[in-house]
């Protein structure tokens, strides 16, 4: 939805790029092979002179070294080891030049990033060159868990393979961590803006003119002509990875997916809504799995940020849509 508004492009889950698009070949969002993408080669161009330049071997091992969920104590720090500093800003980069790459290949002021990893956009702190602005997009936990048992088929990979699946009980640990990394992430002086799934499906126009504000972008006279109380048009787009769905093009239906309130098992359901019930209430959920949540807990906005060329905008859901 955003990147079909004026000024802005939407990379996908570029958290993935490395491994997936770079090393496993898979398929961009607008169906060619990565490295057979015009949009992509440009980019790789631009910001490392060919993507065959990147060593894709160390940019996994800087990964693995810094950009865990288990780190995000450590890089909450407000200093960091001269070593481990040095380690994220070198990982940093490589995502700063894609940005600015991305940005000047298309034009546009603000870049997101789904990538949705807490650690990721705490690395994304220490980079220099970047305007980071988080997106904390909160979802019910047990419709969160309920999605991630789901079998979902990956349409840009070869053969069978299929999306990441966990148990309940994992999914709600994670839920708990990565939503408590963001609230963490915004005492840090971080701009972070919280706004529930509920919300966006209930108000996707309103929403959108809210987060275009928050990156910065004037759209009081702009006509959001793609979006509609109940649907988004969206044209072919260039995400490095994510979900299926970035595959579709044209009419998108927008509606509240609630299915777990009835499929999902009961004392799973009760299980996930035990180990996540303080975040739950202070996002205003109900603990009663047939109630809707409450209307007390509005948007949560981070401090205002300034006009500035190429920002980034890191969407952080708290699970699978």
């Amino acid at each position: 939805m955003l990147g079909e508004l004026p000024g802005v492009v939407a990379l996908g889950e570029v958290v993935h790029l490395w491994q997936r698009d770079l090393r496993d070949g898979e398929r961009c969002g607008c169906g060619e092979a990565f490295l057979a993408c015009d949009f992509w080669h440009a980019v790789g161009e631009i910001a490392f002179g060919g993507w065959d330049h990147v060593d894709v071997d160390r940019v996994l091992r800087l990964q693995a070294a810094v950009e865990r969920t288990r780190f995000v104590p450590r890089l909450a720090r407000h200093r960091l080891a001269r070593h481990h500093r040095d380690q994220v800003t070198e990982y940093a980069e490589y995502y700063s030049r894609v940005y600015a790459a991305a940005a000047r290949v298309t034009g546009a002021t603000v870049v997101v990033d789904s990538s949705k990893h807490s650690a990721l956009a705490y690395c994304l702190r220490w980079a220099r060159d970047v305007d980071l602005r988080v997106v904390h997009l909160v979802r019910d936990a047990r419709g969160v868990a309920y999605s991630w048992t789901k079998r979902v088929t990956r349409p840009e990979a070869d053969g069978a393979a299929e999306m990441t699946r966990y148990s309940p009980g994992r999914s709600a640990w994670l839920w708990n961590a990565h939503n408590a990394a963001f609230a963490l992430l915004r005492r840090r002086g971080v701009p972070v803006t919280r706004m529930r799934y509920e919300q966006v499906v209930a108000d996707p126009v309103g929403a959108v003119r809210q987060l275009g504000g928050f990156a910065g972008l004037d759209l009081a006279t702009t006509e959001l002509d793609f979006l509609g109380a109940d649907h988004v048009a969206v044209g072919a787009g260039h995400s490095a990875a994510g979900n299926p769905m970035r595959f579709a093009v044209g009419r998108v239906p927008l509606r509240a997916d609630d299915a777990w309130r009835s499929a999902f098992v009961p004392r799973q359901r009760r299980l996930v809504g035990a180990i996540c019930a303080p975040l739950l209430l202070s996002y205003g959920y109900r603990l009663r799995a047939g109630a809707a949540f409450s209307s007390r807990s509005g948007t949560l906005c981070g401090d205002t940020p300034a006009d500035t060329p190429a920002n980034s905008l890191i969407n952080s859901e708290g699970g699978r849509r």
